[in-house]
């Protein structure tokens, strides 16, 4: 049987109890005892028993082999005997631990939260600040790697095509320069020159070639970038998934997204069993900002690696510098046959011998002429130390001419290791339609990008397609403004150089008439409808024809939201921001602009005019405008809101001119007191009898309209 000794040994009394002094007498002979304890009440049937606790296994051992069996006299009851039954006691009993954690939950499970915590932060913290590191550095990116390379140039190659422009249309646009770009691409270039104190905000309609820009700058630089692709995070299902996707983009490893499902768990199994959480479980918001604060740090350490590599090359380099610049002196002074080598000294010796050498003074400049017949037997030394008291003085001086200098160069050095060294973080695609996980994310990315911005660990640069998102990032930077870059549409010339240069790539030769250009110059700018043009031109579609269609396209999507009364190319923000239904309130401006229906262009960081969403939808506004069903019906809308707000004045008007008339009843006759109050019923009686005037005017273009509707339904 398993049963294997332990310093405790049980020993039952089969009969009357022993006394503890009789049964130390009996043991203690066998080892030193550590403790014994008396008999405790036990069930009928079961016998009584003592238990004894030695100080080595081996006395228990002994004493249990020795007395196991053994008939001693009862000291209660004389002439009895009590036989002694011993059996080995495990030190700790089975299920202890258990036991007691389940019955001390308020000790053990604040005890495993901090073990578990301490875990984290010693051990998977670092690590996943040294992946994130890595990430940034491609570390672990095989392309990368030399045998890589050598296998991409030398066999894999050979067999692939070349590569296409990954942005499709936003490289030929780029590669034309218009004022716009040329001004935002030096925005950029200015901020990234200089230690951030704010975030960058680029925004642009899609496919105005943001990105693009961005990526060749920034190879250009050749800096360190993390990318945080905002429109890839919001297709994850689940906010474990959310996690495990940021945590992917910004190299966070490992990464235990299944332990907040378990969290949860212990957290309702704990108020049940406490009354209260163990705080292991966390928000999705708590979940991201711990992901984002270990990349902060991975940040911080690889900016701190980086700046110490560059300044151990360019120490590197400095002495091998000065290595070149002395062994170029040497070489000079030995063509002159005015250098001395002082290991010939050894083997010279002293006096008369020393002539052997080079003598007992040192050549200078005057004596270049005198040697020129040691010089080819000077050639033939062995270049050693400079010891020459001249040249170490012509050193001493070049050295300190050169100090100030010096000292520049490394200031400046300095500073552009420093930007060097600093990562770039760029977040894309940071839109806040949706709501949900993606405005939790938003707000955290929004606050982390400032903390990074504000402590000078990174460049930040936000990219979205609306300027509406960056209300997000001026709350996270309340006290600083937010770096406003715009891109726009390309113009004319550049969008028809485009389309040519696509048409040819795609083996289509159109010789585009004057009146093709025309059509062209309706869609503006805008790649999506560029790229749509070329693609139904290469199905078959003539020029006019693609650009009918795509007019088509978007008057169905405006009659669907229901907007279109402007034949303007653009109209001031503030004229149609205090017009009617508006009446100073911006919130229905910016849903349509976050919408695309409108785009709203800033100057000097205020609004300044309204632009269509799109290029092709002025030429879209217009059709709507000229379509008189349309048009009835918008009209119709319109003047019932206006007469509805006109009706609300009338009312208010007579409402007041009541309480006027009270007023002028209780009044004193005193001339101004009356004169006050026929003014203001005149003021009244003015502004009612124009609400009403307009009233009948609307009511009176309604019924026209609605004659107008009513013909189309009989028809």
């Amino acid at each position: 049987m398993n049963r294997y000794p332990s310093p405790i040994v049980k020993v039952a009394f089969d009969g009357p109890d022993v006394r503890d002094e009789s049964l130390y007498n009996i043991l203690r002979p066998y080892g030193r005892i550590i403790d014994l304890t008396t008999p405790s009440p036990v069930p009928a049937g079961t016998l009584r028993a003592a238990q004894v606790t030695f100080r080595q296994v081996r006395a228990a051992a002994i004493a249990r082999n020795t007395i196991h069996g053994l008939a001693i006299p009862s000291d209660a009851s004389p002439g009895s005997l009590t036989r002694l039954r011993t059996t080995y006691e495990r030190p700790i009993q089975a299920h202890a631990i258990r036991d007691y954690i389940s019955g001390h939950p308020k000790i053990f499970l604040p005890i495993f939260v901090f073990l578990l915590g301490s875990l984290t932060y010693t051990i998977f913290d670092p690590m996943r600040e040294f992946m994130v590191e890595g990430k940034l550095n491609d570390w672990f990116d095989h392309r990368q790697y030399k045998v890589y390379k050598w296998l991409r140039s030398n066999m894999l190659d050979h067999f692939t095509t070349a590569p296409t422009t990954e942005e499709g249309f936003s490289a030929p646009i780029l590669g034309a320069e218009w004022k716009e770009r040329q001004d935002a691409e030096h925005a950029l270039k200015s901020f990234l020159t200089d230690l951030p104190n704010t975030v960058t905000f680029l925004f642009g309609p899609k496919g105005s070639g943001k990105t693009h820009m961005m990526q060749r700058i920034l190879k250009d630089g050749h800096r360190k970038v993390l990318i945080i692709d905002i429109g890839e995070l919001s297709k994850a299902s689940s906010d474990a998934a959310l996690v495990a996707a940021l945590a992917n983009q910004t190299g966070y490893w490992p990464v235990f997204s299944f332990l907040n499902s378990m969290n949860n768990l212990i957290d309702l199994a704990s108020v049940g069993l406490i009354g209260q959480k163990t705080g292991l479980s966390s928000s999705l918001s708590d979940q991201l900002q711990q992901v984002l604060d270990v990349v902060g740090m991975g940040l911080g350490s690889a900016n701190t690696s980086y700046h110490k590599r560059r300044q151990r090359q360019m120490e590197e380099q400095r002495v091998a510098q000065l290595l070149a610049t002395n062994e170029a002196r040497i070489r000079q002074r030995i063509e002159k046959g005015i250098w001395h080598d002082p290991r010939l000294d050894c083997i010279a010796g002293n006096g008369i011998m020393s002539e052997l050498g080079i003598g007992d003074e040192y050549f200078g400049d005057a004596d270049a002429d005198a040697n020129e017949a040691r010089t080819s037997e000077m050639k033939s030394g062995n270049p050693g130390v400079i010891d020459q008291s001249q040249e170490k003085g012509d050193w001493d001086t070049d050295q300190n001419g050169s100090n100030s200098n010096n000292q520049k160069k490394a200031a400046k050095t300095d500073d552009t290791l420093a930007l060097e060294a600093m990562p770039v973080v760029v977040i894309k695609n940071f839109e806040s339609k949706g709501g949900g996980q993606r405005e939790e994310l938003l707000n955290v990315l929004a606050l982390w990008a400032a903390n990074l911005a504000q402590s000078q660990t990174a460049h930040v640069i936000v990219i979205s397609d609306n300027r509406e998102n960056v209300k997000q990032l001026a709350r996270a930077l309340p006290s600083k403004p937010v770096n406003l870059i715009s891109l726009s549409d390309a113009d004319n010339d550049s969008a028809l150089s485009l389309v040519k240069i696509k048409l040819h790539e795609a083996g289509v030769e159109v010789n585009l008439t004057r009146e093709q250009i025309t059509y062209i110059q309706r869609l503006g700018g805008r790649a999506e409808d560029l790229e749509s043009l070329v693609h139904k031109v290469r199905s078959g579609m003539t020029v006019e024809q693609a650009v009918e269609d795509i007019i088509h396209r978007g008057e169905g999507e405006l009659r669907k939201a229901a907007f279109g009364d402007d034949k303007k190319k653009e109209v001031s923000y503030y004229d149609v921001l205090m017009d009617f239904p508006f009446k100073g309130d911006e919130a229905p401006l910016r849903a349509m602009e976050h919408s695309e229906l409108i785009s709203i262009n800033t100057h000097h960081g205020r609004p300044s005019v309204i632009k269509p969403g799109k290029p092709v939808y002025k030429y879209v506004y217009k059709r709507l405008v000229e379509d008189s069903i349309f048009q009835a019906n918008q009209d119709i809308v319109f003047n019932q809101k206006v007469i509805a707000a006109n009706e609300s004045i009338v009312k208010a008007c007579e409402e007041e001119l009541i309480i006027l008339k009270e007023v002028e009843a209780g009044t004193s006759h005193w001339w101004g007191s009356r004169r006050g109050v026929s003014s203001r019923g005149e003021y009244l009686l003015t502004k009612m009898r124009v609400a009403g005037d307009k009233i009948e005017t609307l009511e009176k273009q309604n019924a026209h309209l609605k004659k107008i509707l009513s013909k189309v339904d009989s028809s």
